[in-house]
């Protein structure tokens, strides 16, 4: 009897040890994600692709959601420092802003990876994104095929101080020049779909005889289709992302066209490459996700 329950006591001691091995093992593993928005469709994919390949690679990842608020992704940061995670992924509210918060994480040692947005100051391994100047001129020039050289066209910007925003005009700007298109009116949208639909209306009675009209998200796309046809007017929109209901637009006749990204695919590359860093691998210090153009 002495030697079965001295056995049994082995047995429960090796579980405790095992069980308490498991924790240290799951802490180590633990990644994170601060989103900039989870009211974007484009993002919740983007969440659900990090997601699905980190339990893939067995990893535990902890998403937090920015609200679009500079002030909240930094408490976000801070408090996943003191939550200790081992890397994390970042989607900037604003390119300028988030450098105080990657500061944090680099003051702690803990590797930042920025996604779709990058950041103008911080320490960043890597950025993950599509060429968004790509993009904007091949809206750019996908309005011009569809209207000619001289077309009429107004552009709904996103969040002012976010590297999309800046690189699609950039994209779309280069475009305007090279096809000799007249921009009428450009105004932010921030992203927003009501925002969007807002900003379209004025940007329609403010400028009647405007033929296309390029928005740098799906989102504010969307608004747009709204107050077009509120106008009864017959314009050109082109969105960008590729949404699931951008792309529906275009299934339906709605939107011209969408540019395409990859949501889920930046949010699989930013934590197999969160992996590849805490193993002690290198990566590339930009890396692109290729772009589609959707059509009927």
């Amino acid at each position: 009897m002495n030697n079965k329950f001295k056995k049994l006591t082995t047995l429960i001691s090796a579980a405790v040890i095992s069980a308490s091995f498991s924790t240290t093992v799951m802490a180590q593993d633990t990644i994170a994600m601060v989103v900039s928005t989870l009211n974007n469709p484009f993002f919740v994919t983007m969440k659900e692709g990090a997601e699905k390949k980190a339990e893939e690679l067995g990893y535990k990842l902890i998403v937090l959601d920015s609200q679009n608020d500079p002030s909240k992704e930094l408490s976000n940061v801070e408090d996943l420092v003191v939550r200790g995670v081992k890397a994390i992924l970042i989607n900037p509210t604003d390119s300028d802003a988030v450098g105080n918060a990657i500061r944090i994480a680099n003051q702690a040692n803990i590797p930042v990876i920025t996604l779709d947005r990058g950041a103008s100051r911080g320490d960043v391994v890597t950025h993950i994104a599509s060429d968004n100047i790509a993009g904007g001129e091949m809206a750019g020039k996908f309005i011009s095929e569809k209207i000619g050289k001289n077309a009429r066209v107004i552009q709904l910007e996103g969040i002012a101080g976010t590297s999309a925003a800046r690189e699609r005009g950039e994209g779309f700007m280069n475009a305007v020049k090279s096809e000799n298109m007249n921009l009428l009116a450009s105004q932010p949208a921030d992203f927003d779909r009501a925002k969007g639909l807002n900003v379209m209306e004025n940007m329609i009675a403010s400028n009647p005889n405007v033929q296309a009209v390029f928005a740098q998200n799906d989102e504010m796309a969307l608004g747009a289709i709204r107050a077009v046809q509120a106008s009864g007017k017959d314009i050109l929109i082109v969105g960008f992302d590729g949404t699931d209901d951008g792309i529906a637009a275009v299934k339906r006749g709605l939107l011209g066209a969408t540019i395409a990204q990859q949501p889920g695919l930046i949010g699989e590359i930013g934590v197999e490459s969160a992996v590849k860093v805490l193993k002690g691998e290198s990566v590339d210090k930009n890396i692109p996700v290729p772009l589609m153009m959707v059509v009927k």
